[in-house]
């Protein structure tokens, strides 16, 4: 896989598809890398030029010293973008991924088609909880909060049924170099764009989890209602709804895209 010398970060991507197909970033979640997109590539390969990345502290991609902030994650995809020769894209990210998604929608209209928020807020979680989890995974490391998380991100039902995908996917996360993730836990904790949303033209589409406990629903109805013209998706999941209601998310995705 290739990688993108960023001034301060060196970014792991993939870029698949035909060549002449309409560019499609996907932005991964907090503590995943690009393949939590996995369940959408047979579907979306042969339409779209995918721009899978590792945002920077994640997956092979390098972690400069935090912390981070959404605005410098966001600058990372148009350098990415500048670096590739990509002037416009469609943008697809989950949870801090949407919230770089809502960054690029607000200050980079102009380097976006269509624009896909998933399971995310404009603001998410208080400072209390945020700041919880980075002095836990400073004293005892990502283990100690990744069982809370992976209860998170999918439902007891799905982990019953999926054992194995929801295993593999802790192991995604406990991998995630520990102070990668705390710097990007704090670009999430400061993050608060909901005065901001309503300056945002580029066609949306949100999508939510029904049993999304870090991005409840309603934190995803607000920005659907705020942006003007936003659709709206519901899907029967918790906070990585793209794994866990692959089929139906694709569907809302590839509806949206095509239309």
């Amino acid at each position: 896989m290739p990688f993108a010398d960023l001034s301060d970060v060196c970014i792991h991507y993939s870029l698949t598809g035909p060549e002449s197909a309409p560019v499609l970033v996907l932005s991964n979640s907090l503590g995943a890398d690009f393949s939590m997109w996995d369940p959408q590539l047979p579907s979306l390969n042969p339409h779209y030029r995918l721009l899978r990345y590792d945002a920077r502290g994640h997956g092979q991609s390098s972690a400069a010293p935090g912390p981070y902030s959404i605005e410098l994650l966001a600058n990372d995809v148009l350098y990415l973008l500048d670096a590739l020769n990509i002037s416009r894209v469609n943008f697809c990210g989950l949870s801090m991924g949407g919230q770089t998604g809502i960054w690029l929608g607000i200050h980079a209209p102009q380097r976006l088609n269509k624009l896909i928020l998933c399971n995310t807020g404009a603001k998410i979680g208080s400072a209390e909880s945020w700041n919880t989890r980075i002095n836990a995974v400073l004293a005892r490391g990502i283990t100690d909060v990744s069982a809370t998380v992976i209860s998170r991100w999918f439902t007891p039902a799905f982990a019953a049924a999926r054992p194995e995908l929801v295993a593999s996917t802790k192991l995604m996360l406990e991998s995630a170099n520990p102070l990668g993730y705390i710097a990007c836990c704090a670009a999430v904790r400061d993050f608060d764009a909901r005065e901001q949303l309503t300056s945002i033209a580029t066609p949306t589409l949100v999508i939510v989890g029904d049993q999304d406990q870090s991005t409840p629903p309603t934190d995803g109805q607000f920005i659907a209602n705020k942006i003007p013209g936003a659709r709206f998706a519901l899907l029967s999941a918790a906070h990585l709804s793209n794994i866990e209601a692959a089929s139906a998310f694709t569907a809302a995705l590839t509806d949206f895209l095509f239309a």
